[in-house]
């Protein structure tokens, strides 16, 4: 794969509620960020374009689910945009990025990017996720989708060890996600990481109205009987699970499907 290729793939299994998921073999997250500066040359601006216009829908051709486009907002590393796509598997994964690769579409709204003089981005770093076993893909929030863009958290908490990241997990599927909802958390997707940084660890997205409801939620969550209880389980005390939390927030950009 080439560094300036903007060529990202998706294919296989549709985005489904979360009753229809539970029967489902988990999926392969991909999470491909384009880190970019802030420059006269519009590098935001011209990346997004070709995102919005050309990439998402042929990700569509290519036979992918909804498809999640963001904007990072507040976090470390800013600027960059974040491309979120379900794969059924591995396999579909490739096979995707070979449609993409050939796609002619893609490639003629790509041309003008890769011949700018400008460098269009900086760098593309992927990763790639399995879905938990509970929660194999994407959930779509309930909405039109022509509302308003929602405030979406993007959380990744590191482990020391697979096996205390299997605690993690565990507790996610066994009751904290269910916590999560009732609370107004509106979860997206959780994923072990396969490939990528700081393994061993999971990534989630949860999404909220706004940033006062984020805030709400989240006190709501910390402070009810039901996360006070799961917590001080046995082997489930935090640090016996997780070594580190980082946490992001993004913004849905025009072409997101996921809003």
């Amino acid at each position: 794969m080439q560094r300036r290729s903007f060529v990202a793939g998706a294919a296989g299994a549709s985005f489904m509620t979360s009753a229809q998921a539970q029967s489902k073999s988990p999926s392969i997250l991909e999470l491909r960020y384009f880190r970019l500066r802030n420059t006269m040359d519009n590098q935001k601006g011209r990346v997004s374009d070709f995102l919005s216009n050309a990439v998402v829908a042929a990700l569509q051709r290519a036979g992918s689910g909804a498809v999640g486009l963001f904007s990072s907002s507040i976090g470390p590393d800013t600027p960059y945009i974040l491309l979120l796509v379900q794969h059924a598997n591995i396999a579909a994964f490739e096979t995707c990025w070979d449609k993409m690769n050939a796609d002619e579409g893609v490639l003629a709204a790509a041309r003008p990017l890769n011949t700018h003089p400008a460098l269009p981005f900086e760098r593309m770093d992927v990763q790639l996720l399995r879905g938990f076993k509970g929660f194999p893909g994407v959930e779509l929030p309930s909405g039109d989708a022509k509302r308003p863009g929602r405030i979406f958290e993007l959380r990744t908490y590191e482990s020391n060890t697979p096996a205390s990241l299997a605690k993690k997990i565990g507790m996610f599927e066994d009751g904290e996600i269910a916590i999560f909802r009732k609370y107004g958390l509106l979860p997206v997707f959780f994923g072990e990481t396969l490939v990528g940084p700081k393994m061993p660890n999971l990534t989630y997205m949860v999404a909220f109205d706004n940033l006062a409801a984020r805030e709400a939620n989240w006190k709501a969550f910390a402070t009810s009987p039901e996360w006070a209880k799961l917590r001080v389980m046995p082997g489930l005390s935090d640090a016996e699970t997780v070594s580190n939390i980082s946490n992001v927030l993004l913004t849905p950009m025009a072409g997101s499907q996921i809003r």
